[in-house]
């Protein structure tokens, strides 16, 4: 079930998968929107009950003028006063495994359990590979051929677009977002309390191992390294599943 809230005026969007389980707030990444959990959400039924966000400036959520650190972490805490829930487990994926540990560490008592996939505590994003990326086709093939090794990736964000097809992102929006993304975030790292899995692509070309390493010895936090590049849950989509769940269950056995 798709709803709808509104923070300062703008309307942000989320995905409700439904069911009797625990909550689980998803966050995605860029060049993706609430969509892409639904695959994790029907894995994790009936026991949890997935609810993901559609972050500012994407999916059909609203654009907004600004992308800092401090208006994604606003948004989410907006989204969970909205949903009228208590101390939540919380995933998030490239941008949105930095939203969601920032929120885990100014907000600690609201979050019960973290799962960050594929980010780290410093960040260095590549802004001119977006800029490359193609925005518009007058078919949905011809975007996808355009797109060609990333279109798997982002299939969830292709859109009819006036005379053609594009993408539901803005590529200007996106490019203020991996600036302000683009930080040392050791203090919010550092200053976490609540139970955390650090999931790793060992092919991932965002979160070196020895990085990875060091976030876990840091907190301690529970680190799972799998097969997959970057986007780890498209990439072994079984075996992140497995962690998951497996993360979860030990929460609240």
């Amino acid at each position: 079930m798709r709803g709808y809230f509104s923070v300062d005026g703008r309307r942000l969007s989320y995905l409700d998968f439904g069911g009797p389980g625990r909550p689980l707030i998803a966050l995605h990444g860029h060049y993706n929107e609430a969509s892409v959990w639904a695959p994790l959400a029907e894995a994790l039924s009936p026991e949890w009950r997935v609810l993901a966000l559609d972050q500012r400036g994407h999916g059909e959520s609203d654009r907004a003028g600004t992308y800092g650190r401090d208006d994604y972490v606003s948004d989410l805490a907006a989204f969970h006063r909205h949903l009228g829930l208590g101390p939540v487990a919380l995933l998030g994926h490239s941008l949105g495994g930095v939203n969601a540990y920032q929120y885990a560490a100014r907000h600690p008592g609201r979050v019960s359990a973290l799962i960050v996939e594929d980010i780290g505590a410093v960040v260095d994003s590549d802004w001119n590979f977006t800029l490359r990326l193609p925005t518009h086709a007058p078919t949905r093939e011809e975007l996808v051929a355009a797109l060609g090794g990333l279109a798997p990736y982002v299939e969830g964000s292709l859109r009819p677009s006036g005379d053609g097809w594009g993408l539901s992102f803005d590529i200007g929006d996106t490019v203020a977002s991996q600036k302000a993304l683009t930080a040392d975030h050791w203090a919010d790292w550092n200053a976490l309390t609540c139970p955390t899995l650090l999931i790793h692509g060992e092919r991932s070309d965002e979160l070196p191992a020895s990085h990875a390493t060091e976030m876990a010895e840091r907190l301690p936090a529970l680190l799972v390294s799998l097969d997959a590049g970057h986007v780890v849950h498209h990439d072994a989509p079984e075996a992140f599943t497995d962690a998951v769940r497996a993360f979860l269950d030990a929460q609240t056995a």
